[in-house]
């Protein structure tokens, strides 16, 4: 049975001619926007969490209702995997599982969370960025996580990146902001997950016959909070 998914629809056809001004003025530029409260109470709440049993760092940034992290925790049974998402409905979603007992699911906005960990001197193993809103007019490069300020932060983290799309110029110009900060990576790529989806999205686009595209990247950017 075919899933019913539509495909990204842009006014851009290319990547976008402003991409490399933006990224480079947020990377010369530091954000600062403090972090919401909410988010300071939450950060404070993983910290003390983790500290109790040291291990490596995952994030799943903007994981929705949580399948991936689910599986990642799974699959990284010796670390941390931290789920983020600023929405308690999604977050809130019940499976007949529990949860693995190195996962933690929050709520709280990237943007801020990224930043107090930034601060605290976070270094991550991993970083998923799976099928963020690909904001594809081209007015909204900005809302995208490769124009946003917050993207150096983000950088900074370090650890290994992979970014999910099944919008292709999405993921080349997050492989060409990459570039720009002096980060390697291998570009825009074609994944089969071949049944082994990691969110109800992938899973969706995969049905409906859409190609998965992923940039990974070792980030050295280097944590300067």
């Amino acid at each position: 049975m075919q899933a019913d998914s539509r495909e990204i629809y842009s006014n851009q056809t290319g990547v976008h001619d402003n991409l490399e001004q933006v990224v480079l003025k947020h990377l010369r530029h530091p954000f600062l926007k403090p972090p919401a409260e909410h988010t300071r109470q939450a950060f404070a709440a993983v910290s003390e969490r983790i500290s109790a049993s040291p291990a490596s760092l995952i994030l799943d940034s903007c994981c929705g209702t949580g399948v991936s992290s689910r599986q990642i925790a799974l699959q990284h049974p010796d670390s941390w995997v931290i789920g983020l998402d600023r929405s308690a409905k999604r977050l809130d979603k019940e499976y007949e599982d529990a949860l693995p007992d190195n996962l933690l699911m929050v709520q709280a906005d990237c943007v801020d969370f990224w930043k107090l960990a930034v601060e605290a001197g976070w270094q991550l193993q991993k970083h998923y960025l799976l099928y963020p809103n690909p904001y594809p007019k081209s007015v909204q490069l900005k809302y995208r996580w490769h124009g946003h300020p917050a993207f150096a932060d983000l950088l900074r983290l370090g650890g290994l990146l992979e970014v999910r799309s099944n919008w292709q110029l999405y993921i080349e110009e997050f492989s060409q902001a990459l570039k720009l900060a002096e980060q390697a990576t291998e570009g825009c790529e074609v994944i089969d997950p071949a049944g082994q989806y990691l969110t109800l999205f992938e899973r969706k686009y995969c049905q409906s016959g859409q190609t998965v595209y992923r940039c990974l990247s070792a980030l050295s950017f280097g944590n300067t909070g």
